[in-house]
């Protein structure tokens, strides 16, 4: 097939080009490279180094012979470039990840919260509006987050995107009916993937587009198999408080010998996906295609689900590093139970990557490989959900500031 890859210079992007690739697709990526422009704003930088996408894509092609082409676009703003390049390309299928991932990000400031909607849904529907007025029958497969359904504490599964409820109508009859399952964002970009469930919902039903949204859990791992073929294609990797996914930053701070950060109780229960099984979930749902005039596809895509201070306390028992018990800078349960079903991509053939010792040390190993590129002034979450909590944060879980002798 032919792939457009929006935003694949990305965390998730980036492997995802080099595994359709490497499958023989011809990957076209289209991005802004605002993840970049961001690194700089927060005067931070992937603990991994990056070359420019241009490099990436030169070696990628030297080491298999494949080209991955790059064409600078921005979704949100670009809606003319974009549409021309959809009419002229014509692409069988694209995967939505051109959007800001991060939910700290998002809580910043007014500013952030301005940004994040502005470009997620602009380009959410700019996406969606160009192939309906093309007429373009692409499959589009979007990757979404676990987090639109919130962190219930019923105890009852999360389904795969839908519910079915029971509606009691006016002769006191009972109906039955399935809808999207009630959104409970937890942040503004949270908000934003459950805005873009309506846009997908309503273009599906009213113009007939071909789309799967995968609700993805925190990703976490470092390398690909096509990752590991050349130093020079690896992938980005985050440990600041506002990019860093709560896995990987556990393992960076015992790499560095930093306390692992734990907010409020560290009873938030989390879905789990490897970097490995999130491309090849992605790939599952490329070659399993809904139908066109059916409803929006969903997916879970996860493989495990934990507790935070479970996931600490097993790293501090492997590696010896020290907990640090901090403010929650979130506006959250303390606790949460989450049972998630994701039965869809294991009937496909799914085999999942669990929270395995070996993968656990290569992603310590990297940190230590690269420690010398960590500023540790960047590793505590200091964005804050409300003014109030911001009061709370703790800034120096090392205890290193100077301190008053008055």
């Amino acid at each position: 097939m032919k792939i457009a890859v929006m935003g694949g210079d990305g965390f998730v992007g980036w492997p995802t080009s080099l595994h359709l690739s490497d499958a023989g697709h011809d990957v076209h990526v289209l991005d802004n490279l605002s993840r970049r422009w961001i690194d700089t704003e927060l005067g931070v930088q992937s603990l991994t180094p990056m070359d420019s996408i241009q490099e990436r894509t030169r070696i990628w092609h030297a080491e298999t012979g494949r080209r991955i082409h790059f064409h600078l676009i921005d979704l949100a703003k670009d809606y003319e470039l974009l549409k021309n390049w959809l009419a002229e390309e014509r692409p069988d299928a694209i995967i939505h990840f051109a959007e800001q991932r991060a939910a700290p990000y998002s809580m910043k400031s007014d500013r952030h919260k301005n940004y994040t909607v502005n470009n997620n849904v602009s380009a959410t529907h700019n996406l969606l509006n160009a192939l309906t007025e093309l007429n373009l029958d692409s499959h589009l497969v979007h990757l979404g987050t676990m987090g639109v359904y919130g962190y219930s504490t019923v105890g009852a599964a999360i389904p795969e995107g839908y519910l079915p409820v029971g509606i009691e109508t006016m002769q006191g009859e009972t109906v039955s009916q399935e809808i999207l399952y009630p959104s409970n964002p937890g942040s503004i970009y949270h908000m934003t993937k459950c805005l873009d469930q309506l846009l997908f919902q309503f273009y599906a039903k009213n113009d007939g587009l071909r789309i799967t949204d995968l609700h993805q859990g925190i990703v976490w791992g470092t390398h690909t198999e096509q990752t590991r073929r050349h130093a020079q294609l690896v992938n980005r990797f985050d440990y600041d408080g506002d990019y860093g996914t709560v896995l990987n930053r556990f393992l960076i701070q015992a790499a560095i010998g930093y306390p692992l950060t734990v907010h409020g109780t560290g009873g938030q229960t989390r879905a789990f996906i490897h970097i490995q099984d999130s491309v090849r979930c992605i790939e599952i749902a490329l070659n399993n295609p809904p139908a066109r005039g059916s409803r929006v596809e969903i997916f879970n895509q996860m493989t495990e689900t934990h507790r935070v201070r479970d996931l600490a306390e097993m790293i501090a028992r492997m590696t010896g590093a020290e907990i640090a018990w901090l403010p929650n800078p979130r506006k959250e349960a303390p606790e949460n139970d989450l049972i998630v079903r994701n039965e869809k991509f294991l009937g496909l053939g799914l085999e999942p990557t669990t929270l395995q010792s070996g993968l656990l040390e290569e992603v310590v190993d990297v940190a230590k490989k690269f420690s010398y590129r960590v500023d540790r002034s960047r590793v505590p979450a200091v964005s804050a959900w409300t003014k109030d909590i911001a009061k709370t944060i703790n800034r120096d879980p090392e205890g290193k500031r100077l301190k008053s002798v008055s």
